[in-house]
Parts: structure tokens; sequence; C-alpha cells
């Protein structure tokens, strides 16, 4: 959980409260936490008060987005911080085409993981 920049802040259109994340997903706040803490979810402090928030494009019809948790690894295992992974994340990819979440949005989560492979060769 780390204090967003403003270079990735503008390149992700929105974001949701922790709160917000357990109504969607129906379950408790604490459990949104632990997702966190477990690196399911990228959480960052941004906003006067400095909640906790994460990208509204990681949570699709009550569920975390397919393929989120096994990219976010992947970029792990490769040495990214959370502020890298955010901007690979949400920045343009012309090869898929869009960015990479929008792409996993869009259940085309395979071209992003071999993408985040490529990453580390």
């Amino acid at each position: 959980m780390t204090e967003i920049d403003a270079k990735i802040d503008g390149l992700v259109s929105a974001w949701l409260t922790l709160p917000d994340i357990a109504e969607e997903l129906g379950v408790e706040v604490t459990r949104v936490r632990q997702l966190v803490k477990e690196g399911q979810l990228i959480a960052v402090r941004r906003g006067e008060n400095r909640a906790l928030q994460v990208p509204a494009e990681f949570i699709k019809e009550g569920k975390v987005v397919k393929g989120l948790v096994g990219t976010l690894t992947l970029l792990r295992d490769d040495g990214f911080t959370d502020e890298e992974m955010l901007e690979w994340l949400f920045t343009a990819d012309e090869t898929l085409p869009g960015t990479p979440a929008q792409a996993l949005r869009e259940n085309r989560g395979t071209e992003v993981k071999r993408r985040a492979q490529a990453l580390a060769v």
C-alpha cells in the first residue's frame, strides 16, 4: 500500500474505496484488506483523506477480474513495485490493443500474461 503519484493517478480513470469493493464483492472490508495484503489487489493511498483505493477496473460483475491475480504475481516475480505494476497495467499497448487492464476485463488474459512473462526475459 503506497502513496500514488500524479502520473499513475492520471492513468487510472476510476477508483474504488475498500468499503466500495467489499460491497461489490459481497464480502467484509476485512476480506478486501486481506486480498490487498496477499497481493491479489493493489491499493494505494489517494485523495484528501488518503483513503486506500483500488482501480475500479480490477472489479467486474462482483468479482476480481479474471487473470488479474496471476498477472500481478508474474509482475511481482519480475521485480515490479506496486507503482510499476499500475503503470504497466494502465499504459496503452498498441499490440493488445488498449491497456493490459482493459484486456483483462475483456477476458484476454492470456495475451496480457504473455507480455508480462516477456518482461522478465
